[in-house]
C-alpha cells in the first residue's frame, strides 16, 4: 500500500502524545542563582563563601560590634584651649625665652587665672621658683605682682637685705620666715632683738640667678629677700634694714 506524505508547516510544533512529556529545549532550564552565562551570582557566590568561612565571618561580625560599642561609649572631645608649659626643668630665677615654653592644648578646667596664651608675653619674665617640665606657666611663678596671688588683700611685696648674705642660699620661695632686727653691734653695744614679722612667706631671693626683677631697682641684689607682708608688717619691714641689722629664722606653717 503507497504511503502518502502530508507536507508541514516548517514551524509546526509536533502533537503530544497523550501521556508523553516533551523533551526539554536545547540546553535545559537554568538553574537558580545562575546567570545565563553559567557564572553564579554575587548573591549565591556570598552564601557560599560565607558557607566556607564561618569561623572568618563571625570574628568580622565581632570586631564590627566592638567598634561600635567603643565609638558609642567614647565621649566626644571636650573643647581645648592654649596655655604655655616649660619645654625642660627651668631653674629659678631663670629669664624666659620664647625656647623655654612651648603652646599645649589642655581642657578648660585645667586652666587657671593668670596663665598665658602668648610666649611673647613673658620673653623677659624671671621664674621666681623653679619649673619642671611640662608645667603650666602663670603669674603666680614671675617675680612681679603676680607673686602675691593669693595672698591676703592688702599684702604687700616687701625686699628686705640680710646682713649674712650667704645665709640667702638657705631660703627658697615658699619658705615661711620670722624677720629678726638687731641694732647692736656683738662688742660694744648691746641691743635685744626685735621680731619684725612672724611667718611671713618667701617670694624671692638673691639666690635665685642675681638679676634684678619688676620691684628691684638696682643690680646688687646680694643679700636680698623678697617677702609677702600685710600692711602692719610691711610698715616694721620698710627701711628697717638702715636701723638694724636684719636676720631670719625658719619656721614651719601654723597649727590649723
Amino acid at each position: 500500500m503507497p504511503v502518502t506524505f502530508f507536507p508541514t508547516s516548517r514551524n509546526a510544533r509536533p502533537h503530544a502524545h497523550p501521556g508523553r512529556s516533551l523533551p526539554a529545549a536545547r540546553g535545559g532550564s537554568r538553574p537558580s542563582g545562575s546567570s545565563p552565562s553559567g557564572r553564579r551570582t554575587p548573591r549565591r557566590w556570598l552564601s557560599g563563601w560565607l558557607n566556607r568561612n564561618r569561623r572568618l565571618a563571625v570574628a568580622l561580625l565581632l570586631c564590627t560590634a566592638a567598634g561600635i560599642a567603643v565609638h558609642q561609649l567614647t565621649p566626644a572631645p571636650a573643647n581645648t584651649v592654649t596655655a604655655l608649659a616649660a619645654v625642660r626643668d627651668l631653674p629659678a630665677g631663670t629669664a624666659l625665652t620664647a625656647t623655654d615654653v612651648v603652646p599645649v592644648s589642655i581642657p578648660p578646667g585645667m586652666q587657671t587665672a593668670g596663665s598665658f596664651t602668648d610666649s611673647a608675653a613673658v620673653q623677659g619674665k624671671q621664674l621666681a621658683a623653679p619649673l619642671r617640665k611640662g608645667q603650666l606657666l602663670s603669674d603666680a611663678q614671675l617675680l612681679g605682682p603676680g607673686l602675691l596671688s593669693g595672698t591676703p588683700p592688702g599684702s604687700a611685696a616687701v625686699p628686705l637685705r640680710m646682713a649674712d648674705p650667704s645665709s640667702v642660699q638657705l631660703v627658697s620661695p615658699g619658705q615661711l620666715v620670722n624677720v629678726i632686727m638687731t641694732s647692736g653691734n656683738g662688742y660694744d653695744q648691746h641691743s635685744p632683738s626685735e621680731v619684725l614679722a612672724s611667718g611671713v612667706p618667701v617670694l624671692w631671693t638673691s639666690s635665685q640667678g642675681g638679676k634684678t626683677g619688676p620691684w628691684l631697682g638696682t643690680a646688687e641684689t646680694d643679700g636680698l629677700v623678697v617677702v609677702a607682708a600685710s600692711p602692719e608688717q610691711a610698715s616694721r619691714l620698710a627701711g628697717a634694714s638702715t636701723q638694724g641689722k636684719l636676720f631670719f629664722v625658719l619656721v614651719g606653717p601654723a597649727a590649723g
